[in-house]
């Protein structure tokens, strides 16, 4: 094989992982907050669940997960999903996944800001819906950026876990050339490709962080 042919085929492979991490996110940050508010919700039913959730998510392998989002539905209710489904399993494995670790760091964020915030709001006219999206969210966003950018890179990196299930992300794709090929210049240029796209996410969470400095 050719080193074109082989950056050709993991180059498709890395459109595979920035798929998985674009939807991943798109999923697992508006999820992570409704599993936030959950977390604090003042219903103990609700809010004991969502504990149970989060500590299942955050205390099990995330390729354990994956493997029971796709081979559930057979094991547990006989449906044959169909090798489509392999996709939207790891999708779904990865959302939430990530949707609890990111709850906690929404968590942490909204309750480190002094409650008298809100009261200020309120005394203002401000309802609570609208205190909370134009008082306390921007801050809370703030906080939380330097913890979420290490979450944003450790997905760059897990989207290699997909080859649990068989989907044929940029490692799987490399492990193949690497074993029929005897060479681990595979692995070497999927490792320059993650580099590069963790650089990436560094950098615009970076930018995204100073535009934001008026906050302190």
């Amino acid at each position: 094989m050719t080193l074109q042919t082989m950056l050709t085929t993991l180059a498709s492979g890395m459109l595979k992982s920035i798929m998985i991490y674009a939807l991943t996110l798109l999923g697992s940050l508006p999820l992570g907050m409704l599993v936030a508010f959950g977390r604090m919700s003042k219903c103990a039913p609700l809010r004991l669940i969502i504990k149970f959730y989060i500590s299942v998510m955050r205390g099990t392998p995330l390729m354990l997960q994956l493997m029971v989002v796709f081979f559930g539905p057979y094991y547990l209710f006989k449906l044959n999903l169909g090798s489509d489904y392999r996709f939207m399993a790891v999708i779904i494995g990865f959302v939430i996944n990530y949707a609890a670790y990111f709850a906690e760091i929404y968590r942490g964020g909204i309750e480190s800001i002094p409650v008298g915030q809100r009261e200020a709001a309120q005394v203002l006219g401000y309802s609570r819906a609208s205190a909370f999206l134009r008082v306390i969210l921007p801050q809370v966003i703030k906080r939380i950026i330097p913890a979420v950018t290490n979450e944003m890179i450790t997905l760059v990196k897990d989207t290699s876990l997909a080859f649990a299930i068989s989907y044929s992300e940029m490692f799987t794709m490399a492990k193949k050339i690497a074993s029929s090929q005897a060479t681990l210049l595979p692995f070497v240029v999927a490792g320059v490709f993650y580099y590069i796209f963790n650089f990436a996410v560094a950098y615009g969470m970076e930018r995204l962080e100073k535009r934001l400095s008026y906050y302190r």
